[in-house]
């Protein structure tokens, strides 16, 4: 009788223990933007640009001191794996957390301005950039490829629409178009990898998939080795390493200015994150396959970033590559595959994170309503007119350019110490020759700012287009030497006068939290450039509590 209850009694679902702490800045991220989209449908009239401001950075500082009690509870107890195993909670993980909880912070009041001067309103600005930063989050946490998918996904639809915001501009629309095929092809590439990886091993689980390949041989492997390379691809994608960048330039320019800088900081950080998680953590016994797959695509995003941004005259473009060439230098960490590696890309990533908001925001400042003043020569006299902001400007380019005294010179410096470690001189070196090669157009942009209106330098400037090259023909502006291929040399023969614009053009205004957002960037990276020693530290014990397999 008592058989014959069991057998009839309802089927029990088993639902795993959920370690709220675990995911309590994913949580706060997006309930924070759920909440903000409820309350703001509760009134007739829009939400102001203020309000919403208020709340994201209410949400975001609320998020990272939930991200500083869970490093404490990590140093405390040490990390752990909780919700069945999908999540794993470490010092890896925190950090990702602070980082993404940092870079909304500031995005959002960098987005305050901006929104006010196009005569935005409403919450949406601030919604997606919360929704998108908790995919980020997400990443960084798991520990499964199916939540990396899912987090991955998170953060990209997001930022598909945070690309097309400002649709008054058809740019910004055809940059989110561009964002979304490509972005939604290399999905179903990393989940065909997801898919692949799962038929060789017979898991998703991180740890897991680690056991099984330490435990066997695999003699036929080619199912692994593809759905390595396929969710290399994926990732590559995620953060436009060469040949996977042909979005970035265009999406950068269309975007919103804030906006690229957010997708600068934000997506990077999560993919950076579970790039190494996934790679470094779990598949360190097949490393022999993926380190040179990896090699290449730092090699090729080291010197394909800071050669073709050598050309550009747009300076949203220009920072596109720079930010591949950025790419390339993380990707050093990646592929030395050991504890200082990951230590030094997450030190990258969290200064990394100041420097391109920090950049983006006087970008966003300098090009005015509509985001149409871009180009370099916009930038000729700013020292003159706005002194301060200038100085800011050119703090941030050097600290890009790994200058001294900056926490920029420590990053690259980190990345390449833990190559040659792990004897990867030849790396080494190219990612030092690119770095003196990408120092000449981060100073080309700071001589800039500092040269007074109509010096030589505008001809030049205006000779070249956007590409880099000088028109031919009858169109060839006066006093530009043209060859017999019709490649225009660099002499410019006949000083040209400056233009009516750049005359006119005066002080262009800084909206108050905008400068608080540039000042906590300018700040960070002189600061801790000098003192290094508490970041450093940051990183050094978020990679000591990393769960290694």
């Amino acid at each position: 009788m008592n058989a014959l209850l069991a057998a009839s009694a309802a089927p029990t679902i088993h639902v795993p223990h959920i370690d709220y702490l675990s995911i309590l800045p994913m949580l706060i991220m997006l309930g924070g933007a759920l909440l903000l989209m409820l309350v703001s449908s509760l009134f007739r009239r829009v939400m102001d640009a203020r309000a919403g401001t208020y709340a994201a950075a209410t949400v975001s500082l609320a998020a990272l001191v939930a991200a500083l009690v869970q490093w404490d509870h990590v140093a405390t107890h040490g990390p752990s794996v909780t919700i069945a195993g999908a999540i794993a909670f470490d010092g890896f993980d925190v950090f990702i957390q602070i980082t993404v909880s940092i870079a909304v912070l500031l995005t959002a009041l960098i987005g305050d301005g901006y929104l006010r001067r196009e005569g935005i309103d409403g919450p949406e600005y601030q919604v997606l950039a919360m929704v998108s930063a908790s995919g980020a989050m997400m990443m960084g946490a798991a520990n499964d490829l199916i939540v990396v998918f899912l987090g991955l996904e998170i953060l990209s639809i997001a930022l598909y629409v945070l690309a097309a915001f400002n649709h008054r501009r058809a740019e910004s629309g055809e940059a989110a178009l561009k964002y979304f095929v490509l972005g939604g092809f290399s999905s179903a590439v990393f989940l065909y990898g997801i898919a692949l990886t799962y038929g060789a091993t017979g898991t998703t689980n991180l740890p897991q998939i680690a056991d099984y390949l330490a435990r066997h041989v695999i003699v036929h492997n080619g199912v692994l080795l593809a759905g390595l390379g396929l969710l290399l691809v994926g990732f590559a994608f995620k953060i436009a390493a060469v040949p996977f960048h042909l979005w970035s330039p265009d999406v950068y320019e269309g975007s919103p200015s804030p906006i690229a800088g957010f997708m600068a900081a934000v997506a990077k950080a999560g993919a950076f994150a579970a790039l190494l998680r996934v790679f470094v953590t779990s598949f360190p016994t097949v490393q022999s396959d993926w380190r040179p797959v990896v090699w290449m695509l730092a090699l090729l995003s080291l010197v394909f970033g800071a050669v073709v941004a050598l050309t550009q005259r747009d300076v949203k473009r220009m920072m596109a590559y720079s930010s591949i060439n950025h790419v390339g230098f993380i990707l050093l960490g990646v592929e030395a595959v050991s504890a200082r590696g990951v230590s030094a890309s997450l030190y990258y990533l969290f200064t990394y994170t100041f420097l391109v908001i920090g950049t983006f925001a006087i970008i966003s400042v300098v090009a005015g309503p509509g985001d149409t003043r871009s180009k370099i020569t916009d930038y000729r006299g700013l020292a003159k007119r706005q002194p301060l902001l200038a100085l800011s400007f050119a703090v941030l380019l050097l600290g890009q350019a790994g200058a001294p005294f900056t926490t920029g010179f420590l990053a690259k410096l980190g990345v390449i110490e833990a190559s040659v470690a792990d004897q990867g001189y030849g790396l080494a070196v190219v990612a030092m020759a690119s770095a003196a090669v990408a120092a000449f157009f981060y100073l080309r942009l700071a001589v800039t700012m500092f040269s007074p209106v109509g010096d030589r330098g505008d001809a030049v400037d205006d000779t070249f287009g956007d590409d880099g090259q000088a028109p031919v023909g009858p169109a060839a502006p006066a006093g530009t030497a043209v060859s017999g291929d019709g490649v225009a040399d660099l002499q410019v023969l006949t000083d040209a006068p400056p233009s009516a614009e750049v005359e006119e053009r005066g002080a262009v205004p800084v909206p108050a939290l905008t400068a608080v957002a540039i000042g906590l960037c300018v700040g960070f990276t002189v600061v801790f450039g000098i003192i290094p020693g508490p970041i450093l530290n940051f990183a050094h014990q978020a990679t000591l509590l990393l769960l290694l397999r």
